[in-house]
């Protein structure tokens, strides 16, 4: 596999929301959209009750559907932006350099179709996905990165102070992912340590959380090496002894269960061993994950027991607001909504958009 350097992602948040909780105000629009669709199939209904589409044209030649749903959108529009200048979006102005204490884990994470059997709730990768967004909860000022790997391995998120971004990267990660199955544990060793900035003396902790099934031969050696490198290597299993089938869904519907090529369904069990080996090897520990407090506990003991090493990150200051913005092209909008009426203009009967000039005739 060829390996390529990771950059490292810096907390760069160039916004910042300071009341987000006002965005549930956006609940408005969607609700005035069904509002004005069922005044306008009631108008209508009404109308042909009293008179037919000939007649109607005659007795209000002006009146302009375009025009209803032009002032609604301006409205709508003006509303919105009122609404998120509410939150008062603020905007980073400086990015500066600032110096944080900390040690670097990064999490390999196995995505193989294995991993979506269910015999742990809610499956495998889910439980997997829970176990590493709690320990993330967990740290201080560390960094974190993110890869994912089954038939090969794929880096889903750059070392990182932004645990945020990590946490959101994590949620999206899936099988699909990534081109190939299998479980290519060696390619994701060799990745992580590219994530490591070997200029910096941090303390280096690389977690893989996998069911151990179908891990290759030679793991064991390329664990070493890596551990050869300062790296510790923890690993948690999931998944249970017994095992489960492995799911196919079409759209979020079961359609049924992975089958091999005799036509029988095919039963994914946790192989624990493959997992003590690697942990082992390189001075780490192998953790049990089916209950998700029991990892998350014990890894974030260890590294917040561990030395702890100073780096440099960036990440935007002197954040100024930006409500104004959208307080002002807001009003804007509404002010031009306040100058559209419903009725036909000579401009709007030459574009006849919705066919309403010829209809009448």
């Amino acid at each position: 596999m060829k390996v390529y350097p990771i950059q490292q992602l810096h907390n760069t948040k160039m916004y910042k929301i300071e009341e987000p909780i006002y965005f549930y105000l956006l609940a408005i629009i969607p609700a005035m959209i069904v509002v004005f669709l069922l005044t306008f199939w009631w108008k209508k209904r009404t109308q042909r009750n009293f008179s037919n589409g000939s007649l109607l044209a005659l007795l209000a030649p002006n009146t302009s559907t375009f025009k209803s749903v032009l002032k609604l959108t301006f409205l709508l529009i003006g509303l919105s932006l009122l609404i998120i200048s509410l939150t008062n979006p603020k905007m980073g102005t400086k990015l500066k350099t600032v110096k944080r204490e900390g040690v670097d884990v990064v999490f390999a994470l196995d995505v193989s179709k294995s991993m979506l059997a269910e015999d742990i709730a809610p499956n495998r990768l889910e439980k997997s996905k829970q176990i590493i967004s709690k320990i993330i909860d967990k740290l201080g000022s560390d960094r974190v990165g993110i890869i994912i790997y089954a038939g090969n391995s794929y880096p889903l998120l750059p070392i990182t102070t932004d645990h945020a971004a990590a946490k959101m990267f994590l949620q999206n990660a899936n099988p699909d992912m990534v081109s190939s199955q299998g479980t290519a544990i060696n390619d994701a060793l060799e990745l992580a340590k590219t994530y490591y900035n070997n200029d910096e003396q941090t303390n280096r902790f690389l977690i893989i959380i996998s069911d151990g099934e179908d891990h290759q031969e030679e793991t064991k050696q390329v664990a070493q090496n890596i551990s050869n490198e300062g790296i510790k290597v923890y690993t948690v299993g999931v998944g249970t002894q017994t095992g489960g089938p492995i799911p196919m869904k079409l759209n979020g519907s079961l359609i049924g269960y992975k089958k091999d090529n005799k036509g029988q369904t095919v039963i994914t069990k946790r192989v624990s061993e493959v997992l003590q080996d690697i942990a082992s090897v390189s001075n780490g520990t192998y953790i049990d994950g089916n209950k998700t407090e029991t990892p998350v506990k014990e890894i974030a003991s260890i590294i917040g027991n561990a030395q702890k090493s100073e780096f440099e990150t960036k990440q935007f200051s002197d954040y100024k607001d930006q409500f104004q913005w959208f307080i002002g092209i807001g009003i804007l909008f509404l002010i031009v909504d306040g100058f559209f009426f419903e009725k036909k203009t000579k401009w709007l009967r030459k574009v006849d958009l919705f066919d309403e000039e010829k209809n009448t005739k």
